[in-house]
Order: C-alpha cells, then structure tokens, then sequence
C-alpha cells in the first residue's frame, strides 16, 4: 500500500445547529480533511476532549448563532484550553461588536460570511492548517533553541578563539630570528588602542594578514573585520560600496544597499591598496574619518558610525604627499601608527615554516596527502628571491601539490625559474650544498662555467639525478656528464 494513502488528513471540527449546512461542509471538504461535526457547543466540546489527542485537531468552523452557547463563548473556552487550535468563526450576520468581539476575546483568526463559495472556504482551511503546523514548528524550534543555547555559545566561543589563533598574532607564520617578529610585538602593544593603522609592504607580502592580526588582537575581536580593495574599483563604485545608497539614487540602484562603513559598525574596516584612490575621493573619506558620520548616496540623513579603520598600500605615501597624489591630512589621519612588512626575500629564516604551513593548507584545499618537501626542493625554494613574496610562493605549492603522485614533494617540480636559481646563502641551514658556486661575475670563462653549472644541476635535478636521461637530453657521454658534475661539486643527489 502507498505509504502516502496511510498519512491521517488534519482534522477539522464543524460546529453549527443546521445539519444540511454540515452536510454542505462536510462534502466540501472531506478530500482535504478529516472532518468531525457538531451541533452545539457542549457536543463540539465532548468531540474535542474525545479526538484531540488522536486526531489532532487543527481547525474549528464554528457558526456564530447557535441555541445555548454562541460561537464566540465556545471559542473563548477553546482558546484558554485549546491555544493551538486555529479558530474560524461562520456567520449569515454582519454585527460589527459580534466581528470585534470574536477577533479579540475568542482570538478568531478569520470571519467568513455566508453563503461561502466552496473554493474559498477550502483556501481558507488550507491556510489555516498551514498556519497549525507552522505554530507547532515554532514552538518545536523555540524548544530547540532553549535547550541548544548552551551548545551553540560553547561553539560560537570556539570559533572565535580558532580565529583568533589562526588569523591573529599566532596566523603570523615566523621563525625566532625573524623580522616579523618586531612587527608582532608592536602590534601587541598598539592593537588595543583604536589608533588608525597603515601598513605597508610590496605586494603579496601578507598586509591583509598583518590587519586581521591587529583586529583580533584588539577589543573589536569578535565584531566584524570587512575588507575592500581600493584599487579595484572606480571612485562612484567605491564611493556606493562603502557608503552605500538608497532606492533610486542612480540608475540601477533598485533597492537599498548597506554600505561597508555600515557592515563593519562595532569592528574592523580594511583599505586595501589606499594609496591607488583619487583625491576627490580623499576627501570624502577624511571626513568620515574625522565626523565619524556619512550620508548614503541618495539620503539625506548622516549615518554614525563606530570603526576602527585600518589602511594598506604598497606605495610610498610620503613621497606621494610630497608630490600632491595623495592629501596630506588624510595621510596623517590614517598613519597614526605605521607597520612595514618586509619581503618574503629578507625572511629567509620563515621560508621552511611558512612553505609547510602553506603545503598544509594546499593539501586540505586539494584533497590530498602530501606531507613534506624533499632538502633538495627546499633549498631551491629558499635560494629563490620570490618577486611575487607569500602569494607567490602559495601560488607554486599549490602548482606542486596538484603535480606531485608522492607524499613528498621533490625538486624535478619546481617551476623553472625556481629550478634556475644559484643555489647558495640562501638555504636553510640545515641543508648543505657543494661550494664553488660564484655569483655570475668575472671573466667571460668563470661566467660561462657559472652558466653551465646551472644548467647541469637543472637538468639534473629535473631527472632526479639519474645520469643516463641526463646525459642524453644534454648530448653528452655518461662520463663526461660525471666529469662535469665532479668538477663542479654538483655529484650530490637527495
């Protein structure tokens, strides 16, 4: 059998004193409903003692004039032991003082005159058993909640303390020796003070990192931290991004926006690329800065706000102050404080931490295990300068961990400008390498043999060190390539 056809109908209960008015109801609705019928009040409440607990009933349809009780004194009685029942009352009368008196003291959810058409009085019970079920769901979920309340603090509570440990000071992948290290202690000093914060550095080299740390070092740690790139965007875009706009301001603003001031209130807001706006711009934003206030595009009414604002660039602000491109009350307006982040080529120190600390986060994103680098990979990555700082190194591992067929990442998967790179001061210290190989300088001899050293060791390192496809690929003799690979202390394999 259908499982369908076994699901009991919602109960509805009929209440009036004229039979063929409940046969008429009875017939109109007995697809939809399981109906129960009642001539008076005291039967419909016998009915309801009776079924309710079996067959649940959703909906009473009660005639307003009936001998003894009228309509509006039974549903009264319904409503203080009943609550849950959807009440509709039936009626040929128009009394206002009776319509008045059954929506406030009986809670009658609906007033249907006769005659009813039969479309409209099924529309009409269907709306009121959704409505049922719906006051059944809430009161369900309001349970719910109250006894869930303990459970979801505890996990709001340990999401933010894992935020705070990944994206504040401790996010800030670092060595003992490193040059970040300064950055950080400054940070712990300035982060719980609003102070406007620049931070600078070349491109890629984690200036969004660095804001996220001030932010969740700070008292706003558990408000929002909103970023925007202002460089990415023309001065009107910008302009409604940020301050957002009403209905009707411009073409196509065809609802209300909540601008990023707004969204950020109570926490962080981060200017990515500051230095890129125009200064008719500026000055729209020294004065929110300096009001605390703005005004939506198409409002009339300023808007207060309370942020911390935190700005990045990797210009050179003060020589664009000198120059006239960037206001100089806006510069000091947001450069209380000023943090510079160093390249990923003056933290040689972080590169082994960071590079794993990346690999970890590739392989999750990925889906696969790849657990470390060979010595022989990592020396390549930290003797390369990387131009493209931390974004470029993620970029590269991601490129290995989706190459690579082993949990471990060799040197033949570098990309050949990191393949090319001197090999020397550079790698940890952990990891040794032949000597002898000079910088390209000197006479036309020392740096021919400085150039076929490289090429030896990539071809090398590209065949993981197997002399016989090296050889061949580079047209020599397997002892003539052993003779070269001595003479240049290249006879090293991981």
């Amino acid at each position: 059998m259908n499982p369908t056809a076994l699901r009991r109908l919602p109960a509805v209960l009929v209440v009036d004193d004229e039979l063929r008015s409940q046969e008429a109801l009875r017939r109109t609705l007995e697809e939809d409903f399981e109906v129960y019928c009642a001539s008076d009040a005291e039967s419909a409440l016998a009915i309801i003692e009776r079924e309710h607990s079996v067959a649940n009933i959703r909906v009473i349809v009660c005639d307003q004039r009936m001998p003894g009780r009228s309509g509006v004194d039974f549903l009264k009685e319904v409503r203080a032991r009943w609550p849950d029942i959807v009440r509709i009352i039936l009626s040929g009368y128009t009394d206002a003082e009776d319509i008045i008196t059954g929506v406030n003291d009986a809670g009658i959810w609906q007033y249907l005159l006769k005659p009813w058409q039969p479309e409209q009085l099924l529309l009409t019970l269907q709306r009121a058993a959704e409505v049922w079920r719906l006051q059944q769901e809430n009161q369900r979920l309001s349970v719910d909640l109250r006894t869930a309340e303990p459970v979801l603090r505890r996990r709001v509570e340990s999401k933010r303390d894992k935020a705070r440990s990944q994206l504040g000071l401790a996010g800030l992948i670092r060595a003992e020796s490193s040059p970040l290290n300064a950055i950080c202690e400054l940070i712990e000093k300035i982060a719980p003070y609003d102070l406007p914060v620049t931070i600078t550095g070349e491109s890629g080299t984690g200036k969004e990192m660095v804001a996220r740390a001030v932010h969740y070092q700070s008292r706003r740690g558990d408000k929002p931290f909103i970023t925007e790139n202002c460089g990415a965007l023309p001065d009107t875009l910008l302009e409604s991004e940020l301050f957002g706009y009403k209905r009707g301001a411009f073409t196509g603003a065809v609802e209300d926006r909540v601008g990023l001031f707004q969204q950020a209130d109570g926490g962080t807001l981060f200017l990515d690329e500051i230095g890129e706006t125009s200064p008719a711009f500026q000055v729209k934003l020294l004065r929110v800065l300096q009001e605390g206030e703005f005004r939506p595009l198409g409002s009339n009414r300023p808007v207060s706000v309370d942020v911390r604002v935190l700005a990045a660039t990797n210009r050179d602000l003060e020589e664009d102050v000198r120059t006239g491109r960037f206001r100089e009350d806006l510069y000091y307006r947001l450069t209380t404080i000023s943090l510079h982040v160093p390249p990923l080529r003056e933290r040689g120190m972080d590169l082994p931490l960071l590079a794993r600390q990346l690999l970890a986060n590739s392989s999750a994103a990925l889906g696969k295990r790849v657990d470390d680098f060979s010595a022989e990979a990592l020396a390549c990555l930290a003797a390369y300068r990387w131009p493209g700082n931390v974004r470029e190194l993620q970029n590269e591992i991601l490129r290995l961990v989706a190459l690579t067929e082993s949990p471990r990442i060799g040197a033949e998967l570098l990309s050949p400008r990191i393949l090319r790179t001197p090999v020397g001061d550079a790698a940890p210290p952990d990891i040794v390498w032949p000597e002898g190989q000079a910088p390209l300088s000197g006479n036309l001899k020392e740096r021919m043999d400085h150039l076929e050293m490289q090429v030896l060791k990539e071809a090398m390192i590209r065949h993981r060190w197997n002399k016989s496809r090296a050889a061949r690929e580079l047209g020599l003799s397997r002892v003539g390539l052993r003779a070269k690979l001595v003479r240049y202390g290249l006879e090293r394999g991981d």
